[in-house]
């Protein structure tokens, strides 16, 4: 039996934007176990769909999204205002875990004149508002770097994976740094996991040439093993998702690469969590074309030895898959209504035999 997510199931004066709807890079999406509310967090908004969301042009921002079931999200709310931040610009892959009772979003930023760096902000509330731990990057200074994310070790010790950019070093890297109880500093020296060609599946994915390596984010499956998604691009150009395992289990590796992607169509920048129903889940966005970048949820199968999509349940692929199956989207829209194998929320389930068609945008 599968659970349908329609219109009828929530409030959609609260919840009124679709996810085929919203426009997002690098895709996060929080599972918070106190509010049981779904977040997720976005460095632009949607002012045509929302011409009464609070902007603001001088300061760089970050909003949040809330969702009780995935499908169905609020409209932006500012939750990081720069005030007298040091950057504001390239506030890109956003993304907030929780650490000792509080919320940490980790994110990339930058300001005339610096490369991108990455650090956290802090706040009480998934909502916001954000604030910034210190006024220095976590990441080494003289180094092009995006894309942190939280890996907590086996002792208890915090770390920040990120990318030290291809741009800068031409074969991109997986690099990690450990940091201070508060998140708010590194307390050693990065040390590089594996570089974007170790890789067995992706390709040289850009005109200039380099190794492109995108969106860490680790997991562990249910036998203990460590893996690491990550992003690059296929001998066909596509935007991908691959991961690596530890083969001993932990942060320093070394780290084992899989042969193939498990996405190939032009999605990419991937994360795992747990639905607030005990199923794992994968997001990312797609295509890999900014002003179509939509959320992709996967269903996804794990067991000790790897990690498998099972189904994807957005059917924002219909018409933004790239690569190999280009020529295959959809020229209409699909009229499919998202659907679950367990509930994602505490709603009301739909039969099938008891299913309507409805959707508030398409």
């Amino acid at each position: 039996m599968r659970f349908y997510c329609t219109d009828d199931t929530v409030d959609l004066e609260q919840y009124p934007y679709h996810v085929r709807d919203v426009h997002i890079s690098d895709p996060f999406i929080l599972a918070d176990p106190k509010s049981r509310c779904y977040y997720t967090y976005v460095q632009f908004a949607d002012t045509e769909r929302f011409p009464d969301v609070e902007t603001d042009k001088e300061h760089g921002v970050f909003y949040v999204l809330e969702s009780k079931d995935l499908i169905h999200w609020s409209k932006p709310q500012i939750c990081f205002r720069q005030n007298n931040f040091w950057a504001d610009k390239d506030y890109w892959a956003p993304e907030v875990h929780i650490w000792k009772g509080r919320y940490y979003l980790f994110s990339s930023f930058r300001a005339d004149g610096h490369y991108r760096k990455c650090q956290c902000l802090v706040s009480d509330s998934p909502k916001g508002p954000f604030e910034p731990i210190r006024q220095e990057a976590v990441t080494p200074d003289g180094w092009q770097s995006l894309d942190g994310t939280l890996y907590v070790d086996r002792s208890g010790k915090p770390w920040m994976v990120f990318c030290h950019e291809w741009l800068q070093v031409g074969d991109g890297q997986i690099c990690a740094i450990p940091m201070s109880d508060d998140l708010g500093e590194a307390i050693g020296d990065p040390v590089i996991l594996f570089r974007a060609s170790d890789g067995k599946w992706n390709a040289k994915g850009a005109k200039e040439g380099g190794y492109v390596t995108d969106g860490p984010f680790l997991h562990r499956l249910p036998g203990g093993k460590l893996i690491m998604l990550w992003s690059s691009f296929t001998e066909k150009g596509a935007y991908a998702v691959g991961y690596a395992t530890s083969r001993f289990g932990d942060i320093m590796g070394p780290w084992d690469q899989e042969l193939e992607p498990l996405y190939a169509l032009d999605g990419g920048h991937a994360m795992l969590f747990y639905t607030f129903g005990g199923q794992l889940m994968m997001a990312c966005h797609c295509p890999n074309d900014h002003p179509k970048k939509r959320i992709l949820l996967f269903e996804m199968e794990e067991d000790e030895n790897g990690l498998h999509v099972v189904n994807e349940v957005t059917g924002n692929w219909f018409h933004a898959a790239g690569g190999p199956a280009k020529g295959w989207v959809y020229e209409k829209p699909c009229v499919e209504i998202p659907s679950f194998a367990r509930l994602p929320a505490v709603f009301s389930p739909i039969p099938l035999i008891q299913v309507t068609l409805s959707f508030n945008s398409m």
